[in-house]
C-alpha cells in the first residue's frame, strides 16, 4: 500500500476541518481575513512610495486594509499613487468575496440551528412537570384534563414526548386545547422507545411520567418496551410514578411486571368491558364515570378528618358540608367502599370523599334536617330474566358476553345480531345465558326490523373495529338512528347502550336519543391522568370498578324518596344510608340527553329544595 502524499494529508485536514461545521467555516473565513489584510499591509508598506507614518505606521494601514476588506464603499474616498490604489481595489474585491461567503456561512449555520430548534432536540430544564410518552388522538384530552387540575398552582409543565414534528404539535394542542391558562405545554420530538431521547425530557426532576397507548396492533409492545427502559433506568433523584394503559387484557401481567412495584398499569379492555356490561343494566352510568374521573366537575379526593375519629361511616354521610364520603382508606392501605354504616373511622383513616376540589371540602357545623316524611325506603324489585340485542361483533365482544353471564339472571337471552357466526360466543356453554346468533346488517334498517328489536329489554351496540374509527362511528350513528326511529313506533320498549372512538360524536348522537355511550378511550385517558395526579387513588377507583365490592348504581327515585314529595339532598343521602347504601347524586330524566352531563348531578347542595319524579334516578354505591 502507498503512503499518502503530502498534499493527500493536507486535503485529508483540510476536509476533517471542514466536517466541524459552522464554527470551522468562520474560522477558515477569518484566517483568509487575516492573511489578506496582512499580506496587503505589508506591500503598501514596502513597494508603494505611500507615506507610512502619514497613515498611522503598520497598524493604520492594517486598520485601513480590514476597512476596505469588510466595507467596499471605503475605496471610494482613496487617492495615492497608481500602486496604492491597485491594492487597496485588490483588498477590496478579495473583502467582497471573503464577506460575502461570511454571510452565507452565518445564514446557512443559522438555518440549521433553527431547523434544530424546530425538532425540539433541546434537553429539558424544568422541575416537578408531567411526562407525557407518546402521541394519539387521546393526547388532547390529557392536556385538557391537566390544565384544568392544576388551576390552582402557580405555575405547572406539561411536556410532551412523540415521534413528530415539534412544531406540528404544538399546532394542533394549541387547536384543540386554546386556553392553558397556568399551564406551559412544553414538545420533544424523539422516540419514547430510545434510553437517549428520553433524556429530553428530564425524567429524573418528574412528578409523574403517563405512557399513552399509540393505538394499532403493536399499542402494548410500544408500551410494554417503555416500560421497561423506564424500570431499568438508573434515577438520579427520587422516582417520578408512572401510569400506563394496555389494550389486551392478556398483556396485563407482563406490563405490570415491565412497570415493577411503583408503577400502576391499567387494563383498558376489562374496564371497557365492564362499562359496556354496567351500562346495559343502567342507563346513564358512563356520564358519572365521566365526572368522577375528570378533573371538571366532581371528583374523589383522600384526605384524613381527625374530628371524626370514632364516629361512624353511616354517620359520616351528614357530617360534611361540602362533600360526600364515599369509603374510607386504612393506614395499612386496606380501602373500604361503602362499607357497612356502622364501621368505626379509626385513628389514621382517610375519608374518601367526592367533591368540586380539595379546598372545598369542609364539615359542617349543624346538620341539614332531613325531610323524614319524604322518605319511601322501597325494596328494589325482584331481578328477572333478560332479553337483551347484541349488534356487532368485535374483540371485546367474547368478554362482554362472559361478563353479562355473570350479572343476569338464569334464563335470560343474548342474541347477537352480526353479519358472521361468532364461534368464540356461541361455542362456550353460558351458566345463566343462553346465546343465539342472528345474520344482520347493522346498517340496513330492513335487517333490524326483521330482529324484531321491540321483543328485548336491552339493545347494546358495539362498534366495528375492522374500519377506521371515524368510520365505525359514522355506521353506529346510523344504526342507532334506525333503532331509534324504530323504538319510537314501538313505544320505546328497550334502552340503547352504545360504543362510540370518538367523543365529538356523543354531542352529535344525541339526536339518536340513545341511552348511554361508552366512550372507553376517553375514560380511560381520564383515568390514567387522576393516576398520575394521585396514585393513592388506585385502589378506591380499583374498588369502586370492581364487580365484588360496591358499584356504582342508578337505582330508581322511588326506591328512596316518594314521587313528587318535597325534600333535599340530605334526606336522599338518609334514605340511602338506610338502606346500606351511599347517595352521590341523582339523575334528571328530562335532562337525560343535554350535554355535558347529561342530566346527572353529583354531590348537590344538601340543603337545596328537591323533588325527584319516577323517572329519575339516584347514584348510588351499593352492593348490588
Amino acid at each position: 500500500m502507498t503512503r499518502a502524499t503530502l498534499r493527500e494529508r493536507l486535503r485529508y485536514w483540510f476536509d476533517a476541518t471542514m466536517d466541524r461545521g459552522t464554527p470551522a467555516l468562520i474560522g477558515w473565513l477569518a484566517l483568509a481575513s487575516l492573511l489578506l489584510v496582512g499580506s496587503t499591509t505589508v506591500l503598501v508598506v514596502l513597494w508603494t512610495d505611500e507615506d507610512t507614518e502619514a497613515n498611522g505606521g503598520w497598524a493604520g494601514v492594517a486598520w485601513m486594509s480590514m476597512l476596505r476588506t469588510l466595507d467596499p464603499g471605503t475605496m471610494g474616498g482613496d487617492t495615492g499613487g497608481p500602486a496604492f490604489l491597485v491594492l487597496m481595489l485588490l483588498v477590496t474585491i478579495g473583502g467582497i468575496f471573503i464577506v460575502s461567503a461570511l454571510i452565507g456561512v452565518l445564514t446557512t449555520g443559522l438555518d440549521i440551528r433553527l431547523q434544530q430548534l424546530r425538532k425540539g432536540r433541546s434537553r429539558l430544564v424544568e422541575r416537578g412537570h408531567t411526562i407525557i410518552l407518546g402521541w394519539s388522538e387521546q393526547v388532547f384530552t390529557v392536556v385538557a384534563e391537566l390544565v384544568e387540575a392544576n388551576q390552582s398552582k402557580r405555575r405547572s409543565c406539561v411536556v410532551i414526548l412523540a415521534d413528530r414534528d415539534k412544531v406540528t404539535m404544538e399546532e394542533q394542542i394549541r387547536t384543540r386545547v386554546p386556553v392553558t391558562g397556568r399551564t406551559h405545554v412544553i414538545c420533544r420530538s424523539g422516540n419514547p422507545l430510545k434510553r437517549a431521547d428520553l433524556e429530553l425530557v428530564s425524567p429524573d426532576t418528574a412528578r409523574s411520567v403517563m405512557v399513552l397507548p399509540p393505538g394499532g396492533d403493536d399499542s402494548d409492545t410500544s408500551v410494554i418496551k417503555v416500560l421497561l427502559l423506564l424500570n431499568n433506568r438508573t434515577w438520579r433523584a427520587s422516582r417520578p410514578h408512572v401510569v400506563a394503559a394496555v389494550q389486551d387484557s392478556d398483556n396485563l401481567s407482563v406490563a405490570r411486571l415491565a412497570a415493577g412495584e411503583t408503577g400502576l398499569v391499567v387494563d383498558a379492555e376489562d374496564f371497557a368491558v365492564r362499562l359496556v356490561v354496567q351500562s346495559h343494566r343502567q342507563a346513564g352510568l358512563s356520564a358519572v364515570c365521566d365526572e368522577l374521573l375528570s378533573f371538571i366537575g366532581n371528583e374523589i379526593y383522600l384526605r384524613p378528618e381527625p374530628a371524626l375519629t370514632g364516629t361512624t361511616y353511616g354517620d359520616a354521610l351528614h357530617a360534611y358540608e361540602l362533600g360526600i364520603p364515599i369509603g374510607l382508606r386504612r393506614p395499612g392501605g386496606e380501602v373500604l367502599v361503602n362499607p357497612p354504616m356502622d364501621t368505626v373511622i379509626q385513628d389514621g383513616d382517610s375519608v374518601a370523599v367526592v367533591a368540586e376540589d380539595d379546598l372545598l371540602i369542609r364539615l359542617a357545623d349543624t346538620g341539614v334536617p332531613v325531610v323524614r316524611t319524604a322518605i319511601s325506603c322501597l325494596p328494589g324489585p325482584a331481578p328477572a330474566p333478560d332479553r337483551t340485542l347484541l349488534i356487532g361483533w368485535n374483540s371485546r365482544a367474547p368478554k362482554i358476553v362472559s361478563l353479562l353471564d355473570q350479572f343476569v339472571r338464569p334464563g335470560s337471552v343474548l342474541d347477537i345480531a352480526a353479519p358472521r357466526w361468532p364461534v368464540e360466543a356461541l361455542g362456550t356453554p353460558r351458566e345463566n345465558l343462553t346465546v343465539r346468533h342472528r345474520p344482520c346488517d347493522p346498517t340496513s334498517r330492513r335487517s333490524l326490523e326483521s330482529l324484531g328489536p321491540g321483543g328485548y329489554q336491552h339493545v347494546v351496540v358495539l362498534s366495528d373495529e375492522s374500519v377506521p374509527p371515524d368510520l365505525a362511528d359514522d355506521r353506529t350513528l346510523v344504526t342507532l338512528l334506525h333503532l331509534r326511529d324504530i323504538a319510537v313506533r314501538l313505544g320505546d320498549p328497550y334502552s340503547i347502550v352504545t360504543e362510540m372512538n370518538d367523543d365529538s360524536n356523543r354531542e352529535v348522537a344525541q339526536v339518536t336519543k340513545a341511552d348511554d355511550f361508552i366512550v372507553s378511550t376517553k375514560l380511560v385517558c381520564l383515568l390514567l391522568t387522576q393516576l398520575a395526579e394521585n396514585p393513592d387513588l388506585h385502589d378506591v377507583l380499583a374498588d369502586l370498578f370492581d364487580p365484588a365490592g360496591s358499584e356504582i348504581y342508578l337505582k330508581p327515585a322511588p326506591r328512596y324518596l316518594l314521587p313528587g314529595a318535597e325534600a333535599n339532598f340530605a334526606t336522599v343521602i338518609e334514605a340511602a344510608r338506610q338502606c346500606g347504601e351511599t347517595a352521590i347524586g341523582y339523575r334528571l330524566h328530562a335532562l337525560s340527553d343535554r350535554p355535558p352531563f347529561y342530566g346527572v348531578f353529583l354531590n348537590p347542595p344538601k340543603a337545596a329544595a328537591l323533588t325527584l319524579g319516577e323517572e329519575d334516578h339516584v347514584v348510588v354505591l351499593a352492593e348490588e
